[in-house]
């Protein structure tokens, strides 16, 4: 099979895209024929040795991908070859990841896709959404009548918060920095949104919602005193990135506040916590309640231009599609 892979950390030079055999599923696990991989800022700070050490041998990169099931190993009852899956955290401990024609992971990181949901979708899912879903508490019926604050609406994990939120009956008020990224963060469903840089912000998330229930965050330093201005006692904070300098806290205010910060970090989290969350994701998908970002597709050898893209701050969600012919990139 053609995969793209990297054998030492570095910058996008080290990736590579090569014929390597085709890999046979073992007991548990499902061999995936990719029609669509995502790209998560994860891969690319993997590769580059910001969060992970160097592969052993090789690795194949990208947690997320959606395709057809090609062949099922010993053990494995649930899933049948032709089905239609998405794939999350294949690269997780796992050296077949998406970004090739055909990925290797464990059954149970395989989900049903529904006939009604693209493959697209499908490769959108994984570390944005069951991130989101773990930020928002993992439990819909918690957050009915509730008011929450998505830092970050244009983003992969603050899309999937803003769609689910609302999937679970909350109302949502979304930041963003552009004209471009307010009208995406409307499009998903925020009821209101502020610019987090404006000279006012603080007075315009005080009249959309003088006090919220939860907050998802991706910048905790640069964010904290518009959290603090619309968090009291019950607010929780859950933050699920990290910034070049750590943040200094205001100690006294939180306690003040009564505020919960929670941290997140997909790859750690408990099972019975990742399952809750992959059932809201399923439940949302199986009711057409997310939808994707504007997307950037490249083919397998343009992996390279791929991450760099996602690096790079590329706005929507960039895909790679392995029987893609090279070409410029193909957006919409």
């Amino acid at each position: 099979m053609r995969a793209a892979l990297y054998r030492q950390l570095g910058d996008p030079s080290v990736l590579s895209v090569e014929e390597i055999p085709t890999p046979e599923p073992g007991p548990g696990q499902v061999r995936v024929k990719v029609v669509c991989s995502g790209v998560n800022p994860t891969d690319w700070k993997s590769r580059s040795g910001r969060t992970a050490g160097p592969p052993e041998g090789f690795q194949v990169p990208h947690q997320d991908g959606a395709g057809i099931v090609d062949a099922v190993g010993p053990g494995v009852t649930d899933r049948q070859p032709g089905q239609r899956v998405w794939v999350y955290l294949a690269a997780a401990s796992n050296r077949y990841g998406t970004a090739a024609e055909y990925c290797l992971v464990p059954a149970e990181r395989t989900v049903p896709l529904p006939d009604h949901a693209s493959f697209e979708l499908g490769a959108s899912l994984g570390v944005p959404a069951l991130t989101a879903a773990h930020c928002l508490g993992g439990d819909p019926a918690a957050l009915q009548g509730a008011t929450v604050l998505v830092a970050g609406g244009a983003g992969a994990v603050g899309h999937a918060a803003i769609e689910l939120a609302r999937h679970a009956g909350a109302r949502v008020i979304a930041t963003v920095s552009t004209d471009e990224k307010a009208e995406l963060a409307r499009r998903a469903g925020a009821d209101a949104v502020v610019f987090y840089r404006a000279p006012d912000a603080v007075e315009q998330l005080r009249a959309a919602a003088p006090r919220v229930d939860r907050i998802v965050e991706l910048a905790l330093g640069a964010n904290l005193e518009l959290d603090l201005a619309v968090s009291d006692a019950g607010t929780t904070i859950a933050v699920y990135a990290n910034e070049p300098t750590d943040p200094v806290l205001p100690v006294r205010r939180c306690m003040t506040a009564n505020v919960t910060l929670a941290f997140v970090l997909l790859y750690g989290v408990r099972p019975a916590a990742l399952a809750a969350a992959l059932a809201w994701v399923r439940r949302a998908v199986d009711d057409q309640a997310l939808t994707t970002l504007p997307l950037h597709r490249y083919a397998l050898d343009q992996v390279a231009d791929a991450q760099s893209a996602v690096e790079a701050g590329a706005v929507g969600k960039v895909l790679v599609l392995p029987d893609a012919e090279p070409s410029s990139t193909s957006s919409s």
